[in-house]
């Protein structure tokens, strides 16, 4: 049988320090290797292809968008929707109009969507998205990439990061932006002074970064107890999740967060905000709190108590384990079998 041809269109990585980025990468890897013999995959080729799957929301691609799918279909990822960017970057309010029609313009033309969290579905529907045009697939990391590293490898880390040997550290990965939850970070290490704080990311937007200067005085002028990494690539970022004996991400809006996935690899315990997005994707595999106080509590408790410690790790574990390579390569076999035979019942 001939192999459907997926023609991967995407800038993700032009922007450093984001999660689309990392999805991007380990998506077309996964799909690359695992399905290799149903499907043969292009990237950013000016071909009519059987599938188009636009990975961002390029104004060229859409203009592009006839020709090159005129033999095919299209599918879109749905990574951010207004509300995701209205606390991520400043923007004129004209602009941001233009931007939010623009973006979900771009959703309606596609023949299909992909979702990385199911509570997206419905507000893709309050869009004015049919909810069976949208599938959820969660996103996915390789365990080659990340991985638990032995305690002799995690000493010398600490050393090489500038980061003590013998504290409880707690580490966040992000864009230096108000939606991260920066501020709570940087409050909570300033009443946690006996514990070490560690933060990789920066500002992936440059001075649009929403909250931009009072992050910036921040970053100039951090507690004692506080790295502020900076933008690290990522095939160093495995080892900055090393650096820590837990994972916060304190952010008030996410879809799937790739941090997650990726600290989960590493099989330490995650604390999140509680949010509406996280249970039905996350289950029982974190902690969570919904404010500064409870975070604290949360972080001590983690800090202390051995056997809750060990026990989070074994949830942090079990969600590694959940999201595996076989299981989200199935769901998207399933998917792109499901685009190319509706194309063929089409025609």
């Amino acid at each position: 049988m001939k192999k459907t041809t997926i023609n991967m269109m995407s800038m993700a990585t032009s922007v450093k320090g984001q999660g689309v980025g990392s999805a991007y990468l380990e998506q077309v890897a996964l799909v690359s290797t695992e399905l290799a013999d149903k499907f043969e995959v292009t990237i950013n080729k000016n071909i009519k292809a059987d599938i188009t799957h636009y990975h961002t929301i390029n104004p060229d691609f859409l203009l592009k968008k006839h020709y090159m799918t005129s033999r095919g279909k299209s599918v879109g990822y749905v990574h951010m929707l207004p509300e995701t960017v209205e606390t991520s970057v400043n923007l004129p309010r004209p602009i941001k109009k233009i931007f939010y029609s623009y973006m979900l313009k771009f959703y309606k033309s596609m023949d299909y969507l992909v979702t990385v969290n199911p509570y997206f579905i419905g507000r893709l529907e309050h869009y004015g998205v049919p909810r069976e045009k949208v599938t959820y697939i969660p996103n996915y990391v390789s365990s080659k990439d990340f991985h638990p590293v032995s305690p002799e490898a995690k000493a010398k880390l600490r050393d090489k990061y500038g980061v003590e040997r013998g504290k409880f550290t707690v580490v966040c990965a992000g864009q230096l932006q108000v939606r991260k939850g920066v501020f709570d970070f940087i409050e909570i290490a300033r009443r946690m002074p006996e514990i070490q704080f560690v933060w990789a990311g920066g500002f992936s937007f440059g001075r649009i970064t929403d909250g931009f200067e009072e992050i910036k005085k921040i970053r100039e002028n951090p507690p004692a107890n506080v790295r502020l990494l900076g933008i690290i690539d990522r095939e160093n970022m495995n080892e900055v999740y090393n650096l820590g004996d837990m994972m916060f991400l304190p952010s008030f809006e996410e879809l799937f967060p790739m941090t997650i996935l990726e600290s989960m690899c590493v099989n330490i315990p995650i604390l999140l905000r509680d949010l509406d997005i996280y249970p039905d994707i996350l289950f029982d595999f974190y902690s969570k709190s919904d404010n500064v106080d409870g975070f604290i509590e949360e972080i001590k408790r983690l800090s202390t108590d051995k056997e809750y410690y060990a026990q989070q790790c074994g949830a942090s574990k079990r969600g590694n384990q959940f999201y595996s390579r076989e299981h989200v390569a199935k769901m998207w076999d399933d998917f792109y079998t499901m685009v190319r035979d509706s194309d063929r019942k089409g025609k």
